[in-house]
């Protein structure tokens, strides 16, 4: 195994994601720095990865930080690879996160997947990101990075298409804290409304919750879905494919555990912490009259979220990008070469 450079800060680190995260930095030899609010939790946590981690030479250490104070984030970064945030919500944390990283530097990826905090990430930093030459990924998630590697692949050397669908079948869904109050803070934004990606724009709008019949591969099958559940996707396809309209859809299972207020966080079922919870992501594009389809499977949405951000840092640490600013995972890595990348983790069914 190559030599690891120095540490990736992950911000967030003893929440649900957070933790994956670091397990599987540490899994892939990274030194890493435990940041967050709360000193005695990372403490915790550091203790507990020492105990789990003693095979592992690289470092970990803890260094708190708030974003409402600069300088520790300053010093949660210095001298680090690569940050990665994951806490939510990330219309509050994201700017300073992403601002200390521009100060350090260094590379930063979030786990993001509000719809407003991802658009602000492209439209607020591009400049700053691509003067500084520093690679900016946000929405590097289930939701938001995983669908727009699927339809990059899918278009290969195409840049445009008619119309994106992108269909989450879910066995269920078990919200964590965090994801509940970033839904609160995304519906407080938008005072209600929907969303949806038509004509080029997010829309926003008041129309009446739709449902839908779905057919995914088997054996999930025939499922009903909640149509226009709108998701990262809409923010991170378009940011560098021309498509007028990117369509979301969820399995109405899991939009129901959403919905749901007395729905539980994920319980953890085997040693790696996943819950039992299952998914398929079903990509459907229509470009210039033809149909291309591509399917992910896997399980638990949120630890799947750690081997798609510690395979992105640990391509933009080695050079293996195309581009550097603020950019979508479509955009800055090869897409196809990167879901290969995920096995075991994700099944990934491209057409030959």
């Amino acid at each position: 195994m190559r030599t690891k450079p120095a540490a990736v800060v992950v911000y967030g680190a003893t929440g649900h994601t957070g933790r994956f995260v670091v397990a599987e930095l540490r899994r892939r030899g990274f030194a890493t720095v435990l940041s967050g609010r709360d000193a005695a939790r990372l403490e915790a946590l550091a203790a507990e990865r020492a105990d789990v981690d003693a095979d592992v030479e690289a470092d970990v250490v803890v260094r708190p930080a708030t974003v409402d104070d600069p300088a520790s984030l300053d010093r949660a970064l210095a001298g680090a690879a690569a940050v990665v945030n994951c806490a939510g919500p990330f219309a509050l944390t994201a700017g300073p996160l992403v601002e200390a990283a521009l100060r350090a530097g260094i590379p930063y990826v979030d786990v993001a997947a509000e719809i407003e905090a991802n658009a602000a990430m492209f439209a607020d930093y591009a400049q700053a990101a691509r003067r500084a030459g520093t690679p900016v990924l946000p929405a590097m998630a289930f939701y938001g990075g995983l669908g727009d590697l699927l339809v990059t692949a899918l278009l290969g050397e195409r840049t445009t298409a008619d119309v994106v669908h992108v269909a989450y079948g879910l066995s269920s869904w078990h919200p964590t804290p965090g994801t509940r109050e970033a839904g609160a803070v995304s519906h407080r934004r938008r005072a209600g409304r929907r969303v949806r990606f038509a004509d080029g724009a997010l829309r926003y709008h008041d129309d009446p919750v739709a449902r839908q019949d779905w057919h995914f591969p088997q054996p999930l099958g025939r499922r009903a879905v909640i149509a226009e559940f709108t998701m990262a996707d809409v923010v991170t396809v378009p940011s560098h494919l021309a498509v007028p309209e990117v369509r979301t859809y969820m399995s109405v299972e899991a939009a129901g555990d959403l919905a749901g207020q007395d729905t539980p966080a994920p319980e953890p079922v085997d040693a790696l912490g996943r819950s039992d919870q299952t998914f398929v992501v079903d990509v459907l594009v229509d470009a210039g009259g033809v149909e291309r389809r591509a399917t992910a499977r896997g399980r638990d949405i949120y630890a799947v979220t750690a081997p798609l951000v510690v395979e992105a840092v640990e391509r933009i640490l080695d050079g293996r990008t195309r581009t550097a600013g603020v950019a979508s995972a479509g955009a800055m890595f090869d897409a196809a070469d990167f879901l290969r990348a995920l096995a075991p983790h994700v099944s990934v069914d491209l057409p030959h």
